[in-house]
């Protein structure tokens, strides 16, 4: 699997070399520090809505350039109904249907994740992959993505606990591959700049 961080490969990642096999391609147009990090905050935390179109589109230059072949349906990864409800919005969403505008796709919502344990920030990585493990599940409208390219949409790709076990599922619910795109990726050095 390739994975790409602010315009320059990924080569020698030690925590995506345990990422299953699902997951296929993962894209970051931008490293989570300075503006981006900036960005992010305020689209996740502070309710500023009107970033979201900017950081779609930046999303969706890289599925265009890096994306060997267009998706077929974008999804979401979704979030907890606990934190939906007291952000009033899934930011991942607000970023996935920009990019199905940009890219020319449709966007479905059909992953649901439960409540976790514990909240990922205060997390180490490992513990973050226990802490996601089983909380997807598909919803009913599931058949949609069988047989097709999908490309999943988060805001942030921090440790991949998330890009590991989302994928899993659209898989086995006979997706014929998973990528995934985010505005920006937490390297190792940089995770501390999500607190």
């Amino acid at each position: 699997m390739s994975v790409y961080a602010g315009g320059e490969e990924d080569t020698d990642c030690h925590e995506c070399r345990s990422w299953p096999s699902a997951l296929s391609f993962a894209r970051a147009p931008y490293v989570l520090r300075g503006p981006a990090s900036n960005l992010v905050h305020a689209l996740k935390y502070e309710v500023w809505h009107e970033v979201a179109g900017f950081m779609a589109e930046r999303a969706a230059e890289s599925v265009s350039r890096y994306l060997p072949e267009a998706p077929g349906l974008v999804i979401p990864v979704p979030t907890t109904v606990t934190r939906e409800r007291r952000r009033g919005y899934n930011q991942a969403a607000l970023l996935a249907r920009g990019v199905a505008a940009v890219i020319g796709t449709r966007i479905v919502e059909v992953l649901m994740r439960e409540d976790e344990r514990r909240s990922q920030i205060e997390l180490e990585a490992t513990e973050r992959r226990t802490n996601v493990r089983g909380v997807f599940t598909a919803a009913e409208t599931i058949s949609e993505v069988r047989d097709r390219r999908v490309l999943l949409v988060d805001d942030v790709l921090t440790t991949g606990a998330t890009a590991c076990e989302a994928p899993s599922v659209l898989m086995e619910c006979g997706a014929r591959s998973v990528s995934l795109i985010t505005f920006a990726r937490a390297l190792p050095e940089a995770t501390s700049a999500l607190s």
